[in-house]
């Protein structure tokens, strides 16, 4: 019973990385992404809020959800979601002002973002305390590790370098990488590479079951 409730703990926490990547994976949240992912710094800074909120959310969701009526559960995940997002919003006017300048109006919207609402209803509000809280957790490195990924290449590849600090001259970049075209390309290419990655495996798993 023990080793079961480990394996379920367990896959809840790591069902985010690769096979349930909120970004690469569910295709979830992409406005936020693409549009903050300029820079490998906005993108750890959009990440690392956005996961404060999921996890935050998932915790008091699933401690209150046998009070919340069916009829008003939305309304009431975002009452709860709303409340966290402006939390960290004022700590971040407060303590990280220049990069709560550089995302601007994202980090309200993180009220509707699909990842945390969607973790609410088919996670948070089914599980108890400690799996929402590893699934927010899991989650929300999966979607940090996303964007940062997608933040360093397009950082990378048109300024030539990673969190400001120069890697190779800027002239060799390719400036369109910035631009919201740059960005579909770039994740597109990861959403291909992670989908080459998902068949991979499903296909190491059905040879080891045969």
């Amino acid at each position: 019973m023990s080793q079961s409730k480990t394996s379920s703990s367990l896959s809840a926490f790591t069902a985010g990385f690769i096979r349930q990547n909120p970004t690469f994976s569910q295709v979830l949240g992409l406005c936020p992404t693409l549009a903050t992912s300029t820079n490998a710094e906005n993108a750890l800074g959009m990440g690392l809020a956005t996961m404060g909120v999921l996890v935050l959310s998932n915790i008091f969701i699933s401690a209150l959800r046998k009070l919340i009526p069916n009829e008003v559960r939305i309304p009431a995940y975002i009452s709860v979601i709303a409340s966290f997002v402006t939390i960290v919003n004022l700590l971040m006017h407060g303590y990280t002002y220049q990069l709560w300048t550089n995302l601007g109006l994202y980090i309200p919207l993180i009220v509707v973002n699909c990842i945390i609402m969607g973790r609410a209803e088919a996670f948070a509000s089914k599980n108890g305390i400690w799996k929402s809280f590893l699934d927010g957790v899991g989650m929300g490195l999966g979607f940090i590790g996303a964007i940062l990924l997608l933040g360093i290449t397009r950082e990378l590849l048109s300024v030539g370098s990673v969190f400001g600090v120069s890697v190779w001259p800027k002239t060799y970049g390719m400036f369109v990488l910035m631009l919201p075209p740059g960005a579909f390309l770039v994740i597109g290419l990861y959403m291909a590479l992670f989908k080459h990655i998902s068949n991979v495996r499903k296909k190491a798993l059905k040879k080891s079951k045969g």
